[in-house]
């Protein structure tokens, strides 16, 4: 009997050491991958924060290569007296390529094969070859001796073209239009706070005013918002655009000049009464046209392995002096 105790005792205490060895492998295997999956999350994490780093390391170098192209391009102009057009260095798009076509690599070198992957491509766009959304309102003083902010009437009409043009109803914009208005009197008037929106300083902004997103996406090749009122590029600007600022120009006359500026930029405002000789002298206003542009956008996008990255800004010329005005960046599709 006590033989048969025994055996039992045997038998239950390897079956607990068997319990335990089991509990011990599913312990250990449970930290091991605790471990692993915190090491595949920093590896992650790292790579991600490696991109990001890359990404605006590149894109800030692109941004900087852009300026460096428009101060030459104002250099040349000042000493020849050229106007900005089309035909200039500047609006030539850069196509996406591999970003060590840009570099002198050694054929010996063997850097981070990761950073070669990167592809790079952009463009600059004259944002004075469109409508200004800034210029829907202006200053004037009132009664009070205050400074008010107003709609400008013509400005609202040339938007009223455009938007007719487009097929959009014309009520969405002076909505639009009287919301920005009474946004920015407010203020510079009325510092308490108020149920109006704040006052845009870019064109992704502009839904703040209530423009729906098909608008938006309808009109984001002929809209801008820059900080200041400004004219218009008649060297630069689409046939639409000019249709809609110069009136008495049809988009059927409008495509003509297009096609002529192609051939022959105009040097100066009045060039365009000799290339549209059917326009009044009084349609041609010198106060909204211009053969020069201050404000240039600059598109980058980077790919790096299956990561999209776009960036938008927007520089300010004036002279040679280049400066940022904003940046903006996301994620592209």
């Amino acid at each position: 009997m006590n033989s048969a105790f025994a055996r039992q005792t045997l038998r239950r205490q390897q079956g607990a050491a068997l319990l335990l060895a089991m509990l011990t492998v599913a312990l250990v295997a449970t930290l091991a991958a605790g471990a692993a999956w915190q090491q595949w999350r920093a590896i992650e994490i790292e790579t991600a924060e490696r991109q990001r780093v890359q990404a605006s390391w590149i894109l800030t170098g692109a941004l900087d290569w852009s300026r460096l192209i428009l101060r030459e391009d104002a250099r040349a102009n000042r000493n020849s007296g050229n106007a900005d057009h089309l035909g200039e260095p500047w609006a030539t798009p850069l196509e996406e390529a591999r970003l060590s076509s840009f570099l002198a690599v050694d054929k010996d070198n063997n850097a981070d094969e990761d950073v070669m992957e990167a592809f790079l491509s952009g463009e600059i766009i004259d944002a004075q070859s469109r409508l200004n959304f800034a210029n829907l309102t202006k200053r004037v003083g009132g009664r009070d001796n205050a400074v008010h902010i107003v709609i400008s009437t013509e400005d609202l009409q040339t938007f009223k073209r455009l938007f007719e043009t487009l097929g959009l109803p014309p009520e969405e914009l002076e909505n639009a239009a009287n919301l920005m208005a009474r946004s920015a009197d407010l203020a510079i008037n009325d510092p308490k706070p108020s149920a109006t929106p704040l006052v845009p300083t870019r064109y992704s902004q502009l839904s703040w005013l209530g423009l729906s997103d098909a608008t938006l996406a309808t009109i984001e090749p002929y809209v801008t918002m820059l900080p200041e009122r400004s004219k218009l590029n008649i060297n630069t600007a689409s046939a639409e655009v000019l249709s809609a600022v110069i009136e008495g120009m049809d988009l059927a006359l409008a495509q003509y000049l297009v096609a002529q500026r192609a051939v022959t930029p105009m040097g100066t405002v009045e060039d365009l009464q000799r290339l549209t000789p059917t326009l009044s002298e009084e349609a041609i206003d010198a106060d909204l046209l211009d053969v020069r542009s201050r404000y240039f956008e600059v598109r980058g996008r980077l790919r790096l392995d299956n990561t999209i990255i776009e960036e938008r800004s927007l520089v300010s010329r004036r002279g040679l002096f280049m400066q940022v005005v904003w940046r903006e960046r996301m994620k592209g599709g």
